[in-house]
């Protein structure tokens, strides 16, 4: 048996997620996940590898989308806060993801002197049209925003901590849930496993790499693929600093995927929306074999 421990939104790709006791599971990910985006001017999309002050950058969501809210985790800074109201009816723009084109909505110019001034470098705002129709790869594959791919990343608590005893034997303390940014965290729960393997399958780490089919309340989801894990890992969300080393050196130790990349959980397109809360029985009802 495994349950919901937590469920993470980010509403703008690239910065801090909010953890949620419910959340609306559409056909893209959980609902408002990073349906906006911070851009360069020339419209390329702005990652924590490069700015890892986006870390800081704390963004919250009016139920309806309509009233984002930018507060920064640096008291230091002076930004302060800015609320906007988003538009849809803006001209279209081409931004860059990760060398693929695709339309923003540009947010104005309020939003854009703040990100400005806090990240230390031309920036601005972009939305997802309502138009928007990026299938992501996968199998199956599936609706996405401006997530780097499919739109739910799931993870259990067990594969962090063989992680964390990983690092611990290299002396590093051990790192937090938020540098692996899942939008879904599983764990044991206390009755009969359920599935065709039976067992708590969420007390084994990585046994989400082997979940092919999943229902949780309401929703479907179907794996995708695994998590190719890249320098954002190192970010300490809470500084906004870059570190050195880890979890990637661990990880590459012992989780290097047959088709290349350091892998950390699972990502899934989703079958079936639905509602989904921390509690929910997580059930998976086929299993396959690991792409490692």
């Amino acid at each position: 048996m495994a349950d919901v421990v937590d469920l993470i939104r980010y509403p703008i790709k690239g910065c801090a997620g909010t953890s949620m006791g419910d959340a609306l599971l559409t056909p893209a990910g959980l609902k408002h996940d990073r349906s906006f985006m911070v851009i360069s001017e020339d419209g390329v999309y702005r990652t924590q590898r490069r700015h890892p002050r986006l870390a800081l950058v704390r963004p919250t969501v009016s139920p309806d989308g309509s009233r984002p809210t930018l507060d920064s985790a640096d008291t230091t800074s002076g930004c302060g806060t800015v609320r906007l109201d988003v538009t849809t009816s803006a001209p279209r723009r081409d931004v860059d993801l990760s060398g693929a084109t695709f339309q923003g909505i540009d947010q104005g110019d309020e939003v854009a002197a703040w990100l400005s001034e806090f990240l230390g470098t031309p920036s601005r705002l972009v939305r997802l049209p309502p138009e928007h129709d990026r299938i992501a790869g996968g199998v199956p594959p599936g609706p996405s925003g401006y997530a780097d791919s499919s739109a739910v990343h799931l993870l259990s608590r067990s594969s962090r901590t063989l992680l964390n005893q990983r690092i611990a034997e290299q002396g590093t303390p051990p790192l937090p849930m938020n540098r692996c940014r899942p939008n879904i965290v599983v764990d044991g729960g206390s009755g009969q496993g359920r599935g065709s393997d039976g067992g708590d399958w969420a007390a084994v780490p990585h046994a989400e790499d082997r979940a092919r089919r999943i229902s949780i309340g309401g929703a479907e989801l179907g794996y995708a693929k695994l998590a190719v894990r890249c320098a954002v890992t190192l970010v300490d969300q809470e500084a906004g600093v870059r570190q050195k080393r880890e979890p990637l050196s661990t990880l590459a130790s012992y989780r290097r995927a047959a088709s290349g990349g350091v892998v950390f959980g699972a990502k899934f397109s989703v079958v079936r929306p639905g509602k989904l809360s921390v509690g929910d029985e997580v059930v998976v009802h086929e299993w396959g074999d690991a792409e490692l």
